[in-house]
């Protein structure tokens, strides 16, 4: 499962808004892709729609999905949001990941 921060979910609700999406009834979909500086990057985009074989789940009034081979590297992950004149953004803080790039958006197992 992918927890949730309230100052991400605050974020996501908002985005989602601008772009036309309802947080009542749309996704965040969350995956993982090859690249980055240490191997692996985070995907983070918004869907209204999912496969069946996504997992679906719910944390802090945000629906989430997430296919099937990017859960196994994302489980215990909390996605927080960073704001302000230093903030980055969107920042997974994941248990899983031993190593992680000075700008928090690639990681490695």
């Amino acid at each position: 499962m992918i927890q949730v921060s309230e100052t991400a979910k605050k974020r996501v609700v908002s985005l989602m808004t601008e772009e036309g999406f309802d947080a009542a009834k749309d996704y965040v979909r969350v995956g993982v892709k090859s690249g980055g500086c240490s191997g692996l990057s985070y995907e983070l985009k918004f869907d209204d729609k999912f496969d069946e074989s996504d997992k679906v789940f719910e944390d802090n009034a945000v629906r989430i999905i997430v296919d099937k081979k990017s859960f196994l590297y994302l489980v215990g992950t909390t996605l927080e949001y960073s704001g302000g004149l230093n903030g980055k953004g969107f920042v997974f803080n994941n248990p899983n990941a031993q190593r992680t790039c000075g700008c928090g958006e690639s990681f490695s197992l």
